[in-house]
C-alpha cells in the first residue's frame, strides 16, 4: 500500500492560510473526483476542519508533487506560500499520523473528541463520491478502532480544558441533574456562546441570556433555545437562576452583593453556582462571602484547566503506545494480505500451465496415442514450463551476485533436505 498524507494544520500554518485551503462539503463533491483524476490517484479522501486540511491518498508513484500543484491551482495560491506550511507522510508514518489525528493526539486542544467525527465524515464523503477503495476503507476501520480504544482506556478526554466546558462540568458537580436547573448567562460573545452550547448539550432546563445589546442576546437565545433579555433585567431573572455565568465587556461589575442577597432571599437560600469569566470582573468579589453562593473566577478555572491538561498529557503517553501498537498490527496485517495476494497469483499462473498441458495430453490420448508416452511427455512439459522462467531468473541473479535469491530458493523448496519425501 502506497498511502500518502499531504496537509497543513494549526502547527504549520496560520488561520489566514488554513481558511484559504479549506473545503466546504459542496466543494468536496467536485474536488474529490477532480483531484483523483488530476493526480492519478487510486484512492482519495480529504479531511478539512478549522484547524487542518489533509489529503489521504493511495498513489502508485507515492509522490506529493501532483497533489501540491492541484491544491495551489484549485485554491489559487502561490506554490511557495503553500510549500512553507505543508507536510507529507508516507507508508508507516502516514498510518501513524492518521491514527494520532483520530485519537486527538495531534489536535490544538489535546484529546479533543470532535476530530473523530470529522474524520468519519471525511471518509464518508469519499465513499459517497466513489474515491474510497479497499486500502482507505481498511485504514478508516482500524483508525476508528484505535481511537475508540484510546477514549475508553485512557483519561485523555475525560477532563475539560476550556473555560466554557469547565464551567459546565463544575455546575454538574454541584447539581446532580442539570435538566432541573435554570441558567442565567451574562453577555453574548464567543465565550458565552460556547457556554450556552455546552449547557444545551448537558440538558439544561432553561437558559436566559442577558446582554447590553438586546438583539445579540435574542440572536444567541434563538440558536440555543433560550430567552434573550437586556442587562437591566438581571435582578428580575436572578431569583430563578441556579447557575450564573458571566462574560461581558463591562469595565465595572454588573452584579453586586446586594442584588445577589435579595435573590437568595427570594430563593429561600437555595444555592447559586456562579462563574465570572470576565476581566475586569462582572461579579463583585464580595459576592463570594455569601453563604449560599459558590463563586469561581477565571483564575480558579485556569488552575483547574492546568491540572486537567497535566492529566491529559499523562494519558497521551498511554495513547501513543496504543497507537504505535495499532500501527504495527496494521502493517503486519497488510504484509500478510500482500503475501496472500502473491500466493494466489502464484497458484493461478501454475494452474493455467497445468490446464494447458493437461488439455494437450487429453487430446493426444483421444487420438489413440500410447498412454505411457503421453503421460511421460505431459510430466516433462509440465515440469519444464514451471521451472523455465525461474531458471532464467536464477541465472541472471547468479551473474549479478544476488546470493539472497539462492538462499530463499533453498528455504522455499527445502533443497538442503536430501532425505525429504518426494511424494
Amino acid at each position: 500500500m502506497d498511502l500518502m498524507v499531504v496537509g497543513i494544520n494549526h502547527n504549520t500554518a496560520p488561520v489566514s492560510l488554513r481558511e484559504k485551503i479549506a473545503f466546504t462539503p459542496d466543494q468536496l463533491a467536485h474536488a474529490l473526483p477532480d483531484l483523483k483524476a488530476s493526480a492519478d490517484l487510486q484512492e482519495l479522501a480529504i479531511l478539512s476542519t478549522c484547524n487542518r486540511t489533509e489529503i489521504y491518498a493511495v498513489h502508485g508513484h507515492n509522490e506529493p508533487e501532483a497533489i501540491i500543484r492541484w491544491l495551489t491551482d484549485y485554491h489559487q495560491l502561490s506554490e511557495q506560500t503553500l510549500r512553507e506550511s505543508i507536510y507529507t507522510y508516507w507508508g508507516h508514518s502516514s498510518v501513524k499520523h492518521v491514527m494520532r489525528v483520530a485519537a486527538g493526539l495531534d489536535s490544538m486542544v489535546l484529546g479533543e473528541p470532535q476530530i473523530l467525527g470529522q474524520l468519519k465524515d471525511c471518509f464518508n464523503y469519499a465513499q459517497n463520491h466513489n474515491t474510497m477503495g479497499t486500502e482507505l476503507n481498511r485504514l478508516s476501520q482500524n483508525t476508528y478502532r484505535v481511537a475508540k480504544q484510546v477514549r475508553s482506556n485512557t483519561a485523555i478526554g475525560q477532563n475539560p480544558v476550556s473555560v466554557a466546558s469547565t464551567s459546565v462540568v463544575l455546575a454538574s458537580q454541584l447539581f446532580a441533574d442539570l435538566s432541573t436547573c435554570n441558567a442565567l448567562l451574562l453577555g453574548a460573545g464567543e465565550t458565552i456562546e460556547l457556554v450556552a452550547r455546552h449547557l444545551k448539550n448537558a440538558g439544561i432546563r432553561q437558559m436566559v441570556i442577558a446582554n447590553r445589546t438586546l438583539a445579540n442576546a435574542e440572536k444567541l437565545a434563538m440558536e440555543v433555545g433560550g430567552l434573550g433579555t437586556d442587562l437591566a433585567d438581571i435582578p428580575n431573572q436572578l431569583a430563578g437562576a441556579d447557575i450564573v455565568i458571566a462574560s461581558t465587556g463591562s469595565e465595572l461589575p454588573i452584579l453586586g452583593k446586594g442584588t445577589v442577597e435579595r435573590a437568595l432571599k427570594q430563593r429561600r437560600y437555595k444555592p447559586i453556582f456562579m462563574v465570572d469569566l470576565a476581566v475586569p470582573r462582572d461579579i463583585e468579589p464580595e459576592v463570594d462571602e455569601l453563604r449560599d453562593v459558590y463563586l469561581y473566577s477565571v483564575d480558579d478555572l485556569q488552575a483547574i484547566i492546568a491540572d486537567n491538561l497535566s492529566s491529559r498529557e499523562e494519558a497521551a503517553e498511554e495513547a501513543e503506545l496504543m497507537v504505535e501498537h495499532a500501527v504495527q498490527e496494521f502493517q503486519r496485517s497488510h504484509k500478510s494480505r500482500d503475501a496472500v495476494d502473491v500466493l494466489v497469483r502464484f497458484r493461478k499462473k501454475h494452474e493455467a500451465i497445468k490446464q494447458a498441458e493437461l488439455a494437450r495430453a487429453i487430446a493426444r490420448l483421444q487420438k489413440g496415442e500410447d498412454a505411457e508416452k503421453v503421460l511421460g511427455s505431459f510430466a516433462n512439459q509440465l515440469t519444464n514450463k514451471i521451472i523455465h522462467t525461474p531458471s532464467i531468473q536464477l541465472k541472471q541473479a547468479g551473474a549479478e551476485g544476488r546470493d539472497d535469491i539462492f538462499t530463499a530458493l533453498e528455504d522455499l523448496f527445502q533443497l538442503g533436505d536430501e532425505d525429504q519425501d518426494t511424494e
